[in-house]
């Protein structure tokens, strides 16, 4: 089953953290253990070790890997060929070519979190062991010289919110799934909701997040209200007794809309109550 299929919120945990991996677990519904950026450099061994030892379902766990080209990262590879953990985030990746010699048993989410790796977006997607993208802004401004990805509103600069289009309509194009950065101030909850609720409209399957307690703000998000679901059940009725485009509620209403409301029912079915 695809680490997709679980709900949408995807828990970041360090992965010289062994203690937290099974309520990290338990509180999401799917967990990203970090040997990159999260593990300070002279963790790393240690953290490979908890890899080795830990017994999570590995339909639910997602692995950050270190940046190819590094040392690491070939070492992190080396960790999980001793695993049952097949699905592999590549830090900072920018090339496919950076993707030629890997395992075919791996499935990859390459994280485009430098202007490099967003502008490979689309050949990332169209690569036959990628399952989905996901976006990283701050590493994304650093890497472009600048100093912060949101403006003082709170909200993201412009070339941050180009990056998380890009990756979606990367990602749309090719069947892939399409991961929402992380929200990194944990007590601006309500910007949380709204931009939860956003990715959720505009197609991302799922959003990743630091703290527990951003979680189940983000299943809030994503799973359609009642209002939502009855309207989707009402104007799929109308549909069957129409032909082509009508009127529903002073809505016209076509295929594209009939799609949103499929969307609608298919989210409130699959996503945990």
């Amino acid at each position: 089953m695809s680490v997709f299929m679980h709900g949408p919120a995807i828990l970041f945990c360090p992965a010289d953290r062994p203690e937290r991996f099974a309520k990290a677990l338990e509180r999401a519904d799917a967990v990203i253990l970090d040997l990159e950026d999260a593990v300070a450099p002279t963790a790393k061994v240690a953290a490979r070790g908890a890899l080795i030892e830990s017994e999570l379902d590995p339909d639910r766990v997602i692995v950050r890997v270190n940046p190819p080209g590094t040392d690491a990262f070939i070492a992190d590879l080396a960790t999980l060929s001793q695993t049952d953990y097949r699905t592999i985030m590549v830090a900072k990746a920018e090339s496919v070519k950076q993707f030629k010699d890997l395992d075919r048993r791996f499935s990859l989410i390459p994280l485009c979190e430098t202007a490099r790796g967003v502008a490979a977006a689309e050949k990332f997607a169209a690569h036959r062991q990628v399952v989905g993208l996901m976006w990283g802004a701050e590493d994304l401004v650093a890497s472009l010289g600048g100093t912060g990805s949101r403006k003082p509103n709170g909200r993201y600069r412009d070339v941050a919110r180009y990056a998380r289009a890009r990756v979606l309509l990367a990602a749309g194009a090719r069947g892939k799934a399409a991961i929402d950065a992380v929200h990194l101030d944990i007590a601006e909850t309500k910007r949380l909701a709204i931009e939860a609720a956003d990715a959720a409209a505009s197609g991302f399957v799922a959003t990743a997040c630091i703290h527990p307690s951003q979680v189940e703000i983000i299943r809030r998000a994503y799973r359609p209200d009642e209002a939502a679901i009855a309207w989707a059940h009402a104007v799929l009725d109308a549909a069957r007794s129409q032909g082509g485009v009508f009127t529903y509620e002073g809505r016209m209403v076509d295929e594209p809309v009939l799609r949103h409301a499929r969307a609608v029912l298919t989210r409130s079915q699959s996503l945990p109550a």
